[in-house]
């Protein structure tokens, strides 16, 4: 009955949450999730300070944000690809129009909470960018989830994923190794920042990008009806404060949570949300802590990076966060009662290690992953961004002709849901 009424709502009212019966709360793995919150957030303060602390809860917020929603960016992308469902992409536009807006309010004025002053993700846009997006892309397709996605994933007990992020580690550490050519032998353009580059400003620039993601928002409404594409199936949820807490939450109000804590995390720490540069520093420490110097590595020679290799990964903020949202999901999939972690099907765990090392090589070549080149440099108004975005798209297209390959099957026309 529930899918019969998603299916006669129009696009734009369709609901991605259906009140229904949940699965009971698994206490003990709550309390545990809880527990190693508290301890992993004093182990931080003692570390390093306060300010990582906020992050790593920052980090947890959004563990539980992406839990909750199941906010996907690999889905969004292959739901549009394979069948024209927007739905997924029209919460992104909605998220990036939230963060854009607050970004530039942020950046045009300095505004921190901590004295950092704020500067976005605006990088260059070249050779790097275009081929390290589009294997980003395919891997993410391979992998059955983004970043983002294998981190909240990871929390939320599925087997495969583990697979997925250590292959993701090791791909970002190869990428790590490879850097310097890239960034040396291959044709670039500088940053450019639709901003500060074009003479716009921010006001102007905030502008452009609104009637971009409204223009986007628009033709994924008109492709979704001109091919009859299947609505996403509804997340069961229940009623009352308890959803909060308990049930899926709606693509929308999530997106806009997303939006919010980026934004917040621009002004406690002075750059905006990021995942992969951790997977490059855990590779680069486990090498060295099995005695192959690493610090002669073109991306580890910059100062920042050098500076983190040979401190605690508790004082990179990165790496907090990124702790944080395995936590926040993991405690969230725990109040939901569906933490079963399960086997891996031979197919599925080498279409995973497949798509790490795409995605963790593809992520260092192209400044970032789905959060930090794509939400953030979109958000920072950096045309690497937009580049990513359709660069992403088209590996996204080829990865749907290899993913039966490895068992995976990709959304249908005549299926009713997607």
């Amino acid at each position: 009955m529930a899918q019969v009424e998603v299916k006669s709502k129009s696009w734009v009212l369709a609901p991605t949450t259906v009140v229904s019966n949940l699965n009971p709360i698994q206490k003990p793995f709550v309390a545990a999730g809880v527990l190693a919150a508290i301890i992993l957030f004093i182990s931080i303060i003692n570390a390093a300070n306060m300010t990582q602390g906020v992050l790593f809860i920052i980090g947890i917020a959004l563990g539980m944000t992406l839990l909750h929603a199941r906010f996907g960016f690999t889905s969004a992308f292959r739901r549009f690809a394979s069948v024209g469902n927007g739905q997924g992409l029209q919460a992104h536009m909605l998220m990036l129009a939230v963060a854009s807006a607050l970004f530039a309010i942020i950046l045009s004025t300095g505004f921190s909470f901590t004295g950092i002053e704020p500067k976005g993700y605006v990088s260059p846009v070249g050779v790097s960018v275009l081929f390290g997006s589009f294997i980003f892309g395919i891997g993410m397709q391979l992998g059955n989830g983004c970043a983002s996605g294998t981190l909240y994933s990871v929390g939320g007990g599925q087997s495969s994923m583990i697979l997925t992020l250590i292959s993701f580690i090791a791909g970002s550490t190869i990428g790590a190794y490879h850097f310097s050519f890239w960034m040396e032998e291959t044709p670039a353009l500088p940053p450019i920042s639709l901003a500060t580059s074009t003479g716009l400003g921010y006001g102007g620039a905030l502008v452009l990008q609104l009637a971009l993601f409204a223009l986007i928002y628009w033709v994924t409404l008109q492709i979704a009806k001109k091919r009859k594409a299947p609505m996403m199936k509804a997340l069961p949820t229940t009623a009352g404060w308890k959803k909060i807490l308990r049930g899926s939450w709606p693509l929308f109000a999530a997106a806009i949570v997303l939006a919010l804590l980026n934004a917040l995390t621009l002004t406690v720490r002075g750059t905006p949300w990021g995942i992969t540069s951790a997977f490059a520093l855990w590779g680069g420490k486990t090498l060295m802590a099995m005695g192959i110097d690493v610090t002669s590595w073109g991306y580890f020679a910059s100062e920042p990076n050098l500076a983190a290799l040979k401190n605690t990964v508790l004082a990179d903020s990165t790496s907090v966060m990124n702790f944080g949202i395995i936590l926040g999901a993991f405690i969230s999939a725990a109040s939901q009662g569906t933490f079963k972690p399960g086997k891996i099907k031979p197919g599925v765990a080498g279409a995973a290690i497949v798509g790490g090392l795409l995605m963790g090589y593809g992520s260092r070549l192209a400044f970032g992953c789905n959060i930090g080149a794509y939400f953030g440099g979109i958000a920072s108004f950096s045309l690497h961004g937009w580049v990513w975005a359709i660069m992403a798209m088209l590996g996204t297209g080829v990865a749907l002709f290899i993913r039966p390959l490895f068992g995976l099957k990709n959304p249908k026309s005549t299926d009713s849901v997607c």
